[in-house]
């Protein structure tokens, strides 16, 4: 099989004056193309951390990679710069938050939050990276993709919101989809709703993979 994604012995630092030594200590997760990975655990145990420290979001100033490898798309990401994270970010890996409403910037429409990674990563205009963003929201199943795309995130139900933020997610076709925790915020409906739409996006148009917090 070919390994998308391979994280070998990480381990994550914590302040010398934390009550506890890691973060995260020792772990190992491989991930074969075309699969999903669901990481659980209690919380507190560093679910999130993985996902930010893959992602290179993770705090840099409190927290230290102290060893270990994450072997994506031909790199070791604990030994890349914040230069070539942005290449990655929102092109080859993409994340969706626990939290919608938060992670939505509220004084922005659907239409800006969502056509600035389109025109960032695939060249495109503003007007071509609107159609896509519009046909984005149509795919997770947001009725009226026209209007919606102006609406601004407090227009939107939690449901909404959550679709939204995965249309942002995979609004560049990334490679892999981090999911940390994205029912959290939701009723239970709601989340059978989203894992539901998740899966569905994967069989039907996308070649892609989750690793998904639960």
């Amino acid at each position: 099989m070919n390994k998308l994604l391979e994280i070998k012995g990480l381990t994550v630092t914590l302040p010398s004056k934390s009550d506890r030594k890691y973060a995260i200590s020792d772990v190992s997760i491989s991930i074969e193309k075309n699969e999903i990975l669901c990481v659980v655990g209690e919380s507190g145990s560093g679910k999130s951390v993985t996902a930010f420290t893959v992602m290179g979001i993770h705090d840099k100033r409190a927290l230290t990679i102290s060893k270990g490898e994450i072997l994506f798309d031909g790199y070791d990401l604990t030994k890349i710069g914040e230069d070539q994270f942005r290449k990655f970010r929102g092109k080859k890996m993409a994340m969706i938050f626990q939290e919608p409403m938060t992670s939505l910037n509220p004084v922005y429409d659907l239409s800006f939050q969502i056509s600035e990674a389109i025109m960032l990563h695939q060249n495109k205009n503003k007007q071509e990276a609107r159609k896509i963003a519009i046909d984005m929201l149509d795919l997770v199943g947001i009725p009226e993709p026209q209007k919606r795309i102006d609406a601004f995130p407090h227009e939107l139900s939690g449901g909404m919101r959550q679709r939204a933020m995965i249309a942002m997610a995979l609004s560049c076709n990334p490679k892999i989809l981090i999911a940390d925790e994205p029912t959290t915020a939701l009723d239970v409906t709601i989340q059978a709703q989203i894992i539901e739409l998740m899966r569905d996006l994967q069989k039907k148009t996308w070649d892609g993979n989750y690793l998904h917090n639960a």
